[in-house]
């Protein structure tokens, strides 16, 4: 019985605590957009599957080019023409250009759009 409140409790607190909920972040992928973010990569890319994931469904709204002709929607002469030779690469409407996996903070710091709480 008392593994049992014990196991109910822990549940609960999970729960509560919002344990396992992804974030929304449709606002903070439209905020990005809009201040010019931009990101390059390939269908192959470990490092921008991963940030594809963090975005979770809110990476319909980047800014996103392919750059291998065997992607989906592909988009290489884009990619040679901002002159991408590393993936993922991010451009940011102050012309700054930052490559690999950059996080969600650094993201918001040069945009100025705000992480969902």
């Amino acid at each position: 019985m008392r593994k049992a409140i014990l196991l109910l409790t822990i549940v609960a607190l999970l729960i509560l605590s919002g344990c396992g909920q992804k974030k929304n972040y449709d606002e903070f992928a439209k905020c990005l957009t809009a201040s010019n973010f931009t990101m390059y990569g390939a269908y192959w890319c470990p490092h921008c599957n991963t940030v594809k994931e963090d975005f979770g469904n809110a990476f319909r709204f980047i800014n996103y080019f392919e750059c291998d002709p065997r992607g989906p929607d592909p988009e290489p002469d884009k990619c040679k023409l901002e002159g991408v030779q590393y993936y993922p690469t991010f451009k940011f409407g102050d012309g700054t250009t930052l490559f690999g996996e950059v996080s969600f903070e650094i993201m918001a710091q040069k945009t100025g759009c705000a992480l969902p709480e």
